[in-house]
């Protein structure tokens, strides 16, 4: 692991605010780190208000989308809501229609079938909806480059709004109104949104011309806060009040397809990272498996009884997709050793048979393994259908951006893409992405890297520190848990590897004037020998809290340890 400690701000800003807000210079100079210098931008932090939400006619095209649907409803025509198969795609969808059917009862659904049909907005959805006498459909979390798709709608006289986060290429479709804050000519002040909060502005603004405040709205940001978490998107900013209202909801008064997962996994108080992995990957493992449709049945279920019965038959698709990606990351890690290929500053597999819905998963535990731009690529109809995942601080769209003419189609973020290509081109692209990764890529990048805050004495770590700290969350990118580093820190004589594979690391830390506490290394087993042979080192942790027969202790989540 390569340890960065961040750039002290000025010790005169973090004095100030230190002193305006009574508060210990380290949260003062943790705030300042993240671009909070005034008494009000914290209170605007640690207490986040709805008044906060920016007005969602400030992104292009708002008032043509509204004007549009309020048409629809007038003219009494059937509405198509259609979303991508993943979390954010099913959600989007789930609100959107949820929400259009408390006052007008033409709306119908469209998820694509992942394997069939593949990602994004696709020629049979259209199809469908002509073969329905469907004249608008709304397209969330997807169509931003769907020139061709909405041209051959726009023939048979159907009509589309886009809703969509993702980088528009250099046309855009010909749509009734295109929402997306990532184009160029849009004035929207927090372009971070997921698909899912675009859906949202969309809401905000069809519910502001039928007299609704943001209040009637609150509880469609269950929906909101899983989608800001399991796409990764900056928890900064409009993303920061949808993820602490959105969890509040979901900590008071969920929806009832979410009340029928969490009574399976017997969890109460939600923070973001278990609406990352408990409710998002429950909802992709329908898309992943089955079919996406199983997840907005789920999210848009009133009945108890039923919506039991379907988070039932998710969690079992959840289990097979548990089982078929540790089969496929197993059989890819497998392959890469026999290439052989250590100097490669990428890592991209193929095998025909691998399941298309959990590629994804596998590209990100590749990353995990050898950290490297990965592509993990399988067979999907006549051509190959790829998942990239990339490391910190480099951008994958870019560098598929740079092998496009090895490409059918691309789309995607930084960190994440998804690509298809036909088979003959598969050996050119390999070469031309490894060709474009290795001329690009900052060579540091290829080593994971611990940020770090501060250097924290542990004899500092107080409980009123720790509350402090736990008013930052949510946490996510753009505002990650604080992570502090001590120096000359020794184990007490207690440490030991700890799991059913002691794979992980318990130690009693001291540091100096003998206060001791706990700390916890996940997958820190191998550290054994520099922590628990009496030596001194020092450690990358930060803090947290353990409950064990219902006393509730700090300890210290240790992220590395070096001598």
């Amino acid at each position: 692991m390569r340890w960065t400690l961040k750039p002290k701000p000025q010790p005169e800003k973090v004095a100030k605010l230190s002193q305006a807000l009574q508060v210990e210079p380290i949260i003062a100079m943790l705030l300042v780190q993240r671009g909070i210098e005034t008494y009000e931008e914290a209170k605007a932090f640690f207490r986040p208000e709805l008044t906060q939400l920016h007005d969602p006619f400030l992104m292009k095209d708002m008032d043509k989308a509204v004007a549009r649907i309020e048409r629809a409803i007038t003219s009494e025509e059937n509405i198509l809501i259609y979303g991508d198969y993943d979390v954010d795609g099913t959600t989007s969808v789930s609100l959107l229609s949820s929400y259009l059917k408390t006052f007008y009862p033409n709306i119908c659904t469209y998820i694509p079938d992942r394997y069939e049909e593949g990602y994004g907005i696709s020629y049979q959805g259209i199809d469908f909806a002509e073969d329905n006498d469907i004249s608008l459909i709304i397209a969330l979390d997807c169509g931003i480059k769907a020139i061709d798709k909405v041209a051959y709608a726009t023939e048979k006289g159907i009509d589309f709004i886009i809703c969509d986060h993702h980088r528009p290429g250099s046309e855009l479709p010909d749509a009734v109104a295109v929402l997306d804050p990532k184009r160029e000519d849009c004035i929207y002040p927090y372009k971070e949104l997921c698909g899912c909060g675009v859906g949202f502005k969309l809401v905000q603004a069809l519910a502001a011309g039928r007299g609704q405040t943001i209040d009637d709205l609150l509880l469609y940001l269950d929906l909101v806060v899983t989608a800001i978490g399991a796409d990764i998107v900056p928890i900064t900013g409009e993303n920061r009040v949808l993820a602490y209202y959105g969890l509040k909801v979901i900590n008071s008064n969920p929806r009832t397809g979410f009340r029928a997962i969490l009574q399976q996994v017997k969890k109460n108080q939600l923070t973001i990272t278990d609406v990352v992995f408990i409710i998002a990957p429950r909802i992709n493992a329908a898309g992943r498996m089955k079919h996406g449709n199983h997840a907005v049945a789920l999210l848009v279920e009133d009945d108890f009884d039923q919506a039991v019965a379907f988070a039932a038959e998710i969690e079992d698709f959840n289990t097979e997709r548990r089982d078929t990606d540790k089969q496929i990351t197993e059989e890819a890690l497998k392959q890469i050793l026999e290439q052989a290929e250590e100097d490669r500053k990428t890592t991209v597999v193929y095998n025909e048979k691998w399941h298309k819905g959990v590629i994804g998963i596998v590209a990100s535990r590749l990353t995990e393994t050898y950290y490297r731009p990965t592509l993990v690529f399988t067979k999907s109809g006549d051509k190959l259908a790829a998942s990239a995942r990339s490391v910190k601080g480099f951008d994958v769209y870019n560098a598929l951006e740079g092998c496009a003419e090895h490409i059918e189609q691309f789309g995607g973020h930084k960190y994440a893409a998804g690509l298809t290509l036909l088979e003959e081109d598969y050996e050119k692209f390999k070469a031309e992405f490894e060709r474009v990764v290795s001329e690009t890529i900052d060579p540091k990048l290829l080593t994971p890297e611990i940020q770090i805050d501060s250097e924290l004495p542990i004899k500092n770590i107080t409980p009123r520190l720790y509350r402090i700290l736990k008013q930052f969350a949510p946490f996510g990118p753009g505002n990650m848990t604080p992570v502090f580093m001590a120096t000359d820190i020794k184990d007490s004589g207690s440490g030991r590897c700890v799991g059913s594979d002691k794979s992980h690391l318990r130690l009693v830390v001291e540091q100096g004037d003998n206060k001791t506490i706990t700390g916890i290394g996940f997958g820190l087993g191998d550290k054994e020998s520099i922590a628990c042979e009496g030596n001194y080192f020092k450690m990358a942790y930060s803090v947290d809290e353990n409950e064990w027969n219902g006393r509730v202790s700090l300890q210290l989540k240790i992220k590395d340890i070096k001598p």
